[in-house]
């Protein structure tokens, strides 16, 4: 399926949308950075009663800064691992994990395992610099802190998870590779329930998803106004389902051209 330039968004179907769900890394990003104008954007979603939720691969001590500190309503972490929520006025954080601490720390020893075959066997990637922050997940850099290694060493480390009977997403700077059957929707669709008493089957004309690399493909599959940054178009064939729309602009311009679109 060919992707839809973002500005021919049907104005019916902007007048719906009540929840953006979004990626963050080269998605809100451009270059490791946020923008200025990726803040204003959330806070204009905001302020037209939108609510901003990231559906992220990164790690809960991020999370956790992220609920408290930026304007939104929650969000996702680790690929599906948890959801957060901070009340500011109770000045509460809310923390539901899709596993146990148990079976987390359990996890922790097969991952450590995975980590060592995945070290020796793909040289130049290396264990992710946010990794220590983690609390489900395994995070191995091929892109970010490391020369960046092509496609085909990311998909030999994915191999590698999944040979250990781990599921392993690509993002566009990391293998994240985790034991599970989560995933960045099934944990959404957790949040929507707990957090908002919402089916989001009921709902998902009233949704968008912003991503821009393969572990954004079950969420793009989902939703039928799914987003890709221009910079999505780099994965091509990895993409297991494509975003319907897609900006001109990449990471963060991106996202804030198709908050523009979808605002105005």
């Amino acid at each position: 399926m060919e992707m839809k330039p973002i500005v021919a968004f049907p104005i019916n179907e902007k007048r719906q949308i009540r929840y953006v769900l979004t990626d963050i890394d080269d998605t809100l990003t451009v270059k490791g950075r946020l923008p200025a104008v990726v803040f204003a954007a959330m806070e204009a979603l905001q302020r037209a009663g939108i609510r901003v939720l990231p559906i992220t691969g990164r790690p809960a001590g991020w999370c956790d800064h992220i609920a408290r500190m930026w304007p939104v309503d929650g969000l996702v972490g680790e690929n599906g691992a948890f959801y957060f929520r901070y009340d500011g006025r109770e000045k509460k954080m809310f923390r539901r994990y899709w596993k146990s601490e148990k079976e987390r720390l359990s996890d922790r020893t097969r991952l450590d395992a995975i980590r060592e075959k995945v070290l020796s066997a793909v040289p130049g990637c290396a264990l992710a610099a946010d990794q220590v922050y983690r609390e489900a997940d395994l995070a191995i850099d091929f892109c970010e802190d490391v020369s960046a290694l092509p496609l085909s060493a990311a998909a030999a480390i994915k191999a590698i998870f999944e040979a250990a009977g781990a599921t392993a997403k690509i993002s566009s700077i990391h293998v994240n590779g985790w034991f599970g059957d989560y995933d960045k929707l099934s944990m959404s669709r957790l949040m929507f329930k707990e957090m908002f008493e919402v089916d989001m089957d009921a709902v998902r004309e009233q949704m968008i998803f912003c991503g821009d690399s393969p572990n954004d493909s079950p969420m793009f599959g989902f939703f039928p106004h799914s987003v890709g940054v221009a910079n999505v178009r780099a994965f091509g064939a990895q993409l297991e389902a494509p975003p319907t729309w897609v900006t001109r602009s990449e990471g963060g311009f991106g996202f804030a051209e198709m908050v523009n679109v979808i605002l105005n």
